[in-house]
């Protein structure tokens, strides 16, 4: 484990942190957070918003007789490879809710566009499984907890961005593939065509070599 005293060395790939590159990030849906993302990386920088914490954010207020069928209808939702009639759905999901539950209503169109992020980039479904929410990065979180959990005293926020660091390396030591990860060539080229609509595409199909 790299204690968080050693000094970390510079990226080797100064390309994986420059902001001219197009990424897709997954959120939680802070706004802050969002609003930080789009202002070093570009407006059209394409986000995500986790759709796990978004179906807990509509449910919880349910009442127990509509539970069920607001959950299948936002799964037919997510699971559709058509942005638009996606969006249709939700919206009407959303009008039939109006009277029921208002509150519940507003959730379900609170941050539409970003819920729908990686059917517009036309992801294969397996893939966009894997990134339709932050459960890919909670078991991080949780060995980054872990490792700065005995910390008494923070004296400044380099200190805690090196304790971070450190939990990061150690949780990568158990980190797996991502699910789907042979068509991650098809996200590559989806944020490619995003940035640059002149660029040509890639077939859901493809595999990794």
């Amino acid at each position: 484990m790299l204690h968080p005293t050693h000094e970390l060395e510079p990226p080797a790939n100064p390309a994986r942190f420059n902001p001219a590159v197009c990424r897709l990030f997954i959120v939680d849906g802070a706004k802050a957070l969002t609003k930080a993302i789009r202002r070093t990386f570009g407006a059209d920088t394409p986000i995500q918003r986790g759709q796990v914490h978004k179906a807990r954010n509509i449910t919880e207020r349910l009442d127990p007789k509509i539970y069920a069928a607001v959950r299948r209808a936002l799964r037919q939702a997510w699971e559709l490879n058509d942005a638009d009639k996606a969006e249709r759905l939700l919206r009407n999901l959303a009008r039939r809710m109006e009277l029921e539950a208002p509150g519940v209503s507003k959730s379900i169109l609170e941050g539409l566009d970003e819920i729908l992020t990686v059917i517009r980039l036309g992801l294969p479904l397996e893939l966009r499984r894997s990134l339709a929410s932050t459960n890919i990065i909670e078991s991080m979180n949780a060995v980054i907890w872990q490792v700065c959990r005995n910390v008494k005293r923070w004296r400044d926020a380099k200190m805690a961005l090196r304790w971070t660091a450190s939990g990061m390396l150690e949780a990568a030591k158990g980190f797996r593939r991502l699910k789907a990860h042979n068509q991650l060539p098809v996200l590559k080229a989806a944020l490619l065509k995003h940035r640059d609509p002149g660029a040509a595409g890639v077939d859901q199909t493809a595999k990794a070599a």
